[in-house]
C-alpha cells in the first residue's frame, strides 16, 4: 500500500527547502543555479534523502551539498518549524547532474529539429526551383 503522507511530506520538504535555500547567505549555494530535483521521505517520516543538482554541472552540485551538510542542523530546525513537525526528519543531501543532463538531451532535440526544419527549407527550394 502506498504512504501518500510520506509522498505528500517530500513535496512539502522540497518546497520549504527551496525557500530556506534561498535565504541562506552560503556564497557555494548562490554560485550557479542550484535546485532540489528530488526528496525521498522514508514512511515513518524519520529520513529524508534529498537531490540537488546545478546547472554549472556536477561540481557545483557537490559543492552546494558540502554547504548543505554544514548547515544541516540549522536547514532542519527551520524545516521542523516551518512545517510544524514534532520531529523534524533527519535529512541527507545528495548531489545529481540531471539538470546538465536535462539541458544536454533537450539542446540535442533542438539540434535535430533545426537541422530537419533546414532540410524541409532546402527542398521546398529546390520544388520551386523546378
Amino acid at each position: 500500500m502506498a504512504n501518500h503522507r510520506a509522498d505528500r511530506m517530500s513535496e512539502d520538504i522540497k518546497r520549504e527547502l527551496m525557500a530556506i535555500l534561498r535565504e541562506m547567505k552560503d556564497p557555494r549555494l548562490h554560485n550557479g543555479i542550484i535546485s532540489i530535483v528530488r526528496c525521498e521521505t522514508a514512511h515513518d517520516l524519520s529520513y529524508s534523502k534529498v537531490y540537488i543538482s546545478s546547472m554549472n554541472g556536477l561540481d557545483t552540485a557537490k559543492e552546494a551539498v558540502k554547504a548543505l551538510k554544514n548547515a544541516q542542523g540549522f536547514i532542519r530546525r527551520e524545516l521542523g518549524a516551518r512545517l510544524r513537525l514534532r520531529f523534524a526528519p533527519a535529512l541527507a543531501f545528495e548531489a545529481t547532474d540531471s539538470i546538465e543532463y536535462s539541458a544536454n538531451i533537450s539542446r540535442i532535440l533542438n539540434d535535430i529539429v533545426h537541422t530537419q526544419t533546414e532540410g524541409e527549407e532546402e527542398k521546398n527550394n529546390d520544388d520551386n526551383n523546378e
